[in-house]
């Protein structure tokens, strides 16, 4: 009767685990629509800034192509930095959306360029699923003060968290708006505080590194096509 009762137990532990490895991977979509966080495709953000001194201007656009990683749908994010007018670095990022409408950061593709565009490095280049790699929660469905959680993981490499620092009104182009602030850090760099600033209906228009680095990126233009 013992071993009976035991290997029924064994047996609802397979399927529950069975069961959560498939709701994990369902319910999924490359369609992003959180409104703090919108990626509609063809949509171009222009940034304007700096970057370890120099002056930096960068591009990133929804690509509308998606990819599967980990199970999800993902939407395919480029984004091309330049400093002093020179391409510097080249990524992409993958992002799906959960049917409660968190935004999951899913993994980046990144390169650093030299003088001549040559590629010197790809630290940081990580996919769920991969290596122990695992997807974070990079913008809530509903966002509230203190909220906050690891929005990439790959040992060693992207161990990103953010935390939701404000939430608050500002105006944007003469308008009134909601706006949300993040402070993100990491355990790779114990020294490094950076704010994101988020608009309702627009995303990222502002980050700056606050302590340990000087980078600034402020939102110039966003187009959608």
């Amino acid at each position: 009767m013992a071993r009976r009762a035991l290997g029924l137990l064994f047996v609802v532990c397979i399927a529950l685990t069975a069961a959560s490895a498939t709701q994990a991977t369902t319910g999924f979509t490359a369609r992003v629509t959180n409104p703090w966080f919108p990626l509609l495709p063809g949509t171009r953000w222009v940034y304007s800034g700096v970057k370890d001194g120099a002056p930096s201007r960068d591009l990133v656009r929804v690509t509308g192509r998606t990819v599967t990683i980990d199970g999800k749908p993902c939407a395919a994010v480029a984004d091309r930095l330049y400093l002093r007018g020179r391409l510097r670095e080249r990524t992409t990022d993958w992002y799906s959306q959960d049917a409660a409408g968190n935004v999951w950061y899913v993994g980046e593709d990144t390169a650093e360029l030299d003088a001549r565009g040559h590629v010197t490095s790809r630290e940081g280049t990580w996919q769920a699923g991969v290596h122990g790699a695992r997807a974070g929660i990079f913008m809530p469905a509903r966002p509230r003060l203190g909220l906050g959680g690891l929005q990439e993981y790959y040992r060693g490499h992207a161990e990103d968290r953010f935390r939701i620092v404000g939430l608050f009104r500002t105006v944007v182009g003469g308008r009134a708006a909601h706006a949300l602030l993040t402070e993100e850090t990491t355990r790779l760099e114990p020294g490094t505080i950076d704010h994101k600033l988020y608009v309702r209906g627009i995303g990222t228009v502002l980050e700056q590194t606050e302590k340990g680095g000087d980078e600034r990126n402020e939102l110039v233009s966003v187009t959608r096509s």
